[in-house]
């Protein structure tokens, strides 16, 4: 399908976008210092948050290229989230049901849930390569989380004033011309100070090593000195406000699951 197709198809409401679809609303659960959030991790920046009531899926892929050894991330979901919409990334094709789709920046509310898309860039040449990438901060399950997509700019004083302070980070940190390289993703963790951070987008064994130009997550990890470190040892982890640590940040090395 190509992209101009796409959009027909979400103002059609194949896939329904906020604005389209207000009526629908799902029962929120009132979240406590216990409620669980789970954080699965689909592949390169892919992550479904199933929590408080609510399941949100940030960055669906198409198998493709860096990504081809990956399985599509066609999982169920109340929202869509997209950092960006190029051939292999922002892809929603083939995701089952009918959910909710934000892809563009802005604040919005949607099934309880306040989200706001903050506009970064997807490259180091001020967009001109890769346009824009839309990191995305909400609150789940009472955590308070940020998913910086495929951000590959300094993050600006402005910009930072809008991300906050998050409990949750999840950063790319794998380089390439469309993300944060190790260096530049510590840069980021030390201005945002987050509580735990979940490294993305780096090399794996799953990834296609002939189409991949990303460093492993070691590369980042070896300039965390003074971060605890810790494996998940699976391809998911659970997260309550009352298990966050008081001091970080402690960095969740995740495992895809083949």
């Amino acid at each position: 399908m190509k992209r101009r197709d796409f959009l027909r198809s979400v103002q059609a409401g194949v896939i329904v976008s906020v604005g389209a679809a207000i009526v629908r609303k799902l029962p929120m659960q009132p979240a406590t210092a216990a409620t669980p959030l789970s954080i699965q991790w689909l592949g390169h920046t892919c992550f479904r948050f199933s929590g408080g009531g609510q399941t949100v899926l940030v960055n669906p892929f198409r198998p493709l290229g860096c990504t081809a050894n990956y399985r599509a991330p066609q999982v169920s979901t109340d929202l869509v989230l997209i950092s960006s919409r190029l051939l292999d990334e922002g892809v929603v094709e083939g995701l089952p049901g009918r959910p909710r789709l934000l892809f563009e920046p802005g604040t919005y509310r949607t099934n309880g849930l306040e989200f706001q898309g903050i506009r970064t860039l997807h490259d180091r040449q001020n967009g001109f390569r890769f346009g824009v990438n839309v990191a995305w901060k909400w609150t789940q399950a009472g955590i308070n989380l940020l998913h910086l997509g495929g951000i590959a700019a300094p993050i600006t004083i402005e910009q930072r004033i809008l991300m906050g302070q998050p409990d949750v980070l999840l950063i790319p940190v794998g380089g390439s011309a469309k993300a944060y390289t190790p260096e530049e993703a510590k840069a980021a963790v030390d201005s945002l100070q987050p509580k735990i951070v979940i490294p993305t987008h780096y090399l794996t064994a799953a990834a296609n090593p002939d189409a991949c130009d990303l460093q492993p997550v070691d590369d980042f990890l070896a300039l965390m000195q003074g971060a605890t470190i810790r494996s998940a040892g699976s391809d998911s982890l659970s997260v309550t406000a009352g298990s966050l640590p008081s001091a970080g940040p402690v960095v969740e090395v995740m495992t895809y699951r083949f």
